[in-house]
């Protein structure tokens, strides 16, 4: 039988680099295989070993891609990590507005089109191939009404679709994804894992998910690598682990906790205002492209609201109007807090209300700030910290990375978490002002099953405080707080 990858007794000569113990494992070529287990434990540095990222004591890892002509190991394993639909390593110029700020977008900045285009250079398809093969691609993903549109505009949904149609059109000998369903919408879930299946079935292809959920693994999987703790477990098929793994739910004892830690949180005696939003035939365009049409909607104080819509239909465009981030909002007929919009408010005025975590948010945080420095820029409205908190700001930061179980990693370089621990990182980060308005757009990315329960617990105690409002964007129904009172929906106009 063809073994695809193979490591023996392997262990990373950097230290900051090595798993918990060495690492022995075969991948056979009819295998297609999930890395699972919990944020931190390890996952993503058992990826980087297996593509020979990271070099190990010894002449392993040993690869066998045939049938495929080529040698290189990065012209045969294509690797998108969830970084990867957050910007490249490299995007130093990007920072929290810009997907909104179309009129500074650098005449060389790429459209779709050109992505797919240049993911094809180098490949050994004649012209009409390549325009099939993109079509074919186009087609699948529903990218058809995107082709023309720069990537710095695309939502994180649709980026991350971008990303996938790249690299299939590279046809890869492995393919290696993290978490390749979040952000995307139900329909999209549903046709990438009918694509991955076609594909596997078409072309040799092996694919090797990484996975936050055992719910999120496709049919196409046919083994799990389970990680804990640095320690890569036993190669087992799909069925032995599904067999063996419950979900993961929260302690009634932890939930009592939370909910009085919760309660010892003072609230303001202050008049609040009684209407937090209001919008009156609010419309968004870039060019030609209608994101939002006459859009009339208003938010009460205490209501809880689920925004709903597939890819690309305008849920973080209208998010951005709200927290001011998007410059079009004054023009608008908007009203946040009882006071419309550009009547003398600064931006600063309206954020100190809002807590707030994003997709654009997380790709927007590339420096290394110890953890709770993080945290302490939700006070300040920052993206990065740039005033330095005093005693009481610092304890109350650290209130909240240990209600989220982060206790331990105040200290810790932001960058040097997993990507669930860093979302973590955000969530405290949106909470940490006790916010009016808590404004969480798809908060549950990249996090296992035992933090979106503890982040669920605590958001579901918070709202029950006298006057909070939540604005809650996601696409899966499971995550939904079972204290949403209302819902918009909102869908693609062109």
């Amino acid at each position: 039988m063809q073994t695809t990858i193979s490591i023996r007794n392997g262990m990373a000569r950097l230290p900051e680099w090595q798993l918990a113990a060495p690492l022995n494992l075969d991948l056979y070529a009819d295998e297609h295989i999930a890395i699972v287990g919990p944020n931190g434990s390890g996952k993503t540095k058992l990826a980087e070993i297996l593509i020979g990222k990271h070099p190990l004591f010894g002449d392993y890892p040993k690869y066998d891609f045939s049938p495929s002509e080529r040698t290189l190991v990065s012209e045969n394993i294509k690797y998108i990590t969830f970084k990867d639909c957050y910007g490249a390593d490299n995007d130093r110029t990007y920072y929290l507005q810009q997907r909104w700020n179309q009129q500074e977008i650098a005449e060389d900045t790429p459209t779709v089109r050109d992505k797919l285009e240049e993911a094809l250079l180098g490949s050994d398809y004649d012209e009409e191939q390549q325009r099939d093969e993109i079509r074919r691609i186009v087609g699948l993903f529903q990218l058809e009404k995107l082709m023309d549109k720069y990537i710095i505009l695309l939502s994180s949904g649709e980026l991350r679709k971008l990303k996938l149609a790249c690299s299939l059109v590279g046809r890869p000998r492995v393919l290696m994804i993290d978490n390749p369903f979040v952000g995307l919408d139900a329909e999209t879930r549903a046709g990438l894992s009918t694509l991955l299946e076609d594909i596997v079935s078409q072309q040799s292809l092996q694919l090797i998910l990484i996975l936050s959920r055992a719910q999120d693994i496709p049919p196409v999987i046919t083994h799990v690598i389970e990680m804990d703790h640095g320690r890569a477990g036993v190669k087992m098929s799909v069925g032995d682990y599904m067999a063996k793994t419950g979900h993961e739910r929260l302690s009634e004892e932890k939930r009592k906790d939370i909910s009085e830690k919760m309660s010892s949180l003072t609230t303001s005696d202050a008049l609040l205002p009684k209407e937090v939003i209001r919008m009156k035939d609010v419309t968004i365009r870039y060019g030609n492209r209608t994101i939002i049409k006459e859009l009339t909607w208003r938010v009460m104080a205490g209501e809880k609201w689920a925004l709903r819509g597939k890819n690309g239909s305008g849920k973080s465009t209208l998010l951005s109007l709200v927290c001011a981030d998007n410059p079009q909002s004054y023009a608008c007929d908007i009203s946040l807090f009882e006071r419309r919009r550009g009547s003398g408010e600064s931006i600063w005025d309206i954020k100190k209300h809002i807590g707030y975590v994003s997709p654009e948010m997380h790709r927007s945080y590339k420096k290394n700030l110890p953890t709770i420095q993080v945290v302490a820029s939700g006070l300040k409205d920052s993206i990065g910290l740039y005033a330095k908190p005093t005693e009481q700001e610092y304890s109350t930061c650290a209130w909240w990375l240990s209600l989220f179980g982060l206790g331990e990693m105040g200290e810790r370089g932001f960058l040097t978490l997993s990507e669930g621990e860093q979302r973590m990182v955000l969530l405290a980060r949106a909470f940490v002002k006790d916010p009016l308005l808590l404004i969480l757009d798809e908060p549950f990315h990249g996090l296992d099953d035992s933090n979106r329960a503890l982040a669920g617990a605590i958001i579901e105690s918070f709202c029950q405080r006298r006057d909070k409002t939540l604005l809650f964007v996601t696409h899966y129904d499971d995550e939904l707080p079972s204290c949403i009172t209302h819902q918009i929906v909102l869908t693609r106009n062109n």
